[in-house]
């Protein structure tokens, strides 16, 4: 499975990762830092999203992309839940 849609962060990549992926085409992020600051703009926008990937493993306690699986991903949509009134 190679997703490409509605890509905007690192923790996206590692949704789709850990839902079975085989790899994730990230799709227009680079192609706006291209617009932005030639190849020096898609080499800082990579940079960001790497950032973000790792960071976002941290939160997860995994060391590598190898330790992501399903259970990581939760399908519960915010609009499931009851409202409620604090």
């Amino acid at each position: 499975m190679l997703p490409d849609s509605g890509l905007r962060r690192g923790s996206d990549v590692l949704k789709l990762l850990a839902l079975g992926a085989d790899a994730v085409l990230i799709g227009r992020a680079p192609l706006y830092g291209t617009a932005a600051g030639g190849e020096a703009g898609a080499a800082h926008v990579l940079e960001l999203l790497k950032r973000e990937m790792e960071t976002a493993l941290g939160f997860l306690g995994c060391a590598s992309l190898d330790e992501l699986d399903a259970g990581f991903v939760s399908c519960e949509r915010a609009t499931d839940r009851p409202f409620t009134r604090a």
